[in-house]
């Protein structure tokens, strides 16, 4: 009886290039206790400077306060405020964001987690090449509060999912294409920048 070998194929998590025959993907968890996936060796330091945990490696237990808090510190620094290492100070100033809207809330939080993954990295470089993109962060529809931003040139654009409430991976490449004409009107309202290194930064009025 003959055997036939069936070759399976590989992709890269955070460049989503298919490995080649022979190129070793090492596995990743993008965040404690999430499900492993592979990325190339060309990606391992991307993936290390994002935070994800490299398997086998020895992880420490993290507080989610810890991890809100955080979170509401970028948030502060989004929005050009001092931040100080006096605790009670930084109290004072949280209020201010609850002047804005839930909307604009959300916008922020998307552009802090989309800021915090690899793919900032891989924007950045993409714009040392053709410039300054347009940049849009637009809400999707439903329930699950997902968010998507798009990011693009005259010649590539590419669309990123954000899950804010993904235990696992919250942003991930959802689809790209090279004209313009492919996106929907509905993400082509320009609400972002795109600054230094990839950083993604929504247009919200200053208080």
């Amino acid at each position: 009886m003959r055997v036939t070998k069936v070759a399976t194929t590989q992709s890269c998590a955070v460049c989503e290039r298919t490995l080649l025959m022979g190129e070793r993907a090492v596995s990743f968890a993008p965040t404690e206790g999430a499900e492993l996936v592979d990325v190339c060796p060309l990606c391992q330091e991307l993936a290390t400077e994002a935070g994800w945990i490299k398997e086998g490696a020895p992880t420490t237990p993290t507080l989610e306060n810890g991890r809100r808090r955080r979170r509401k510190r970028n948030l502060v620094e989004f929005l050009g405020l001092t931040r100080t290492s006096d605790e009670g100070a930084l109290a004072r100033q949280e209020p201010i964001l609850r002047k804005l809207s839930d909307g604009e809330v959300a916008l922020l939080e998307a552009a802090d987690l989309f800021n915090g993954s690899a793919y900032r990295r891989t924007v950045g470089g993409i714009a040392k090449s053709l410039g300054e993109p347009n940049a849009s962060i637009v809400p999707l529809s439903g329930t699950s509060g997902e968010l998507a931003v798009t990011v693009a040139w005259e010649l590539s654009w590419y669309q990123y999912r954000v899950s804010p409430d993904s235990s696992g991976q919250p942003v991930r490449l959802e689809r790209r294409g090279h004209e313009l004409a492919e996106l929907d009107e509905g993400f082509k309202d320009w609400n972002a920048q795109v600054e230094d290194e990839g950083r993604l930064v929504p247009e919200i009025a200053r208080l």
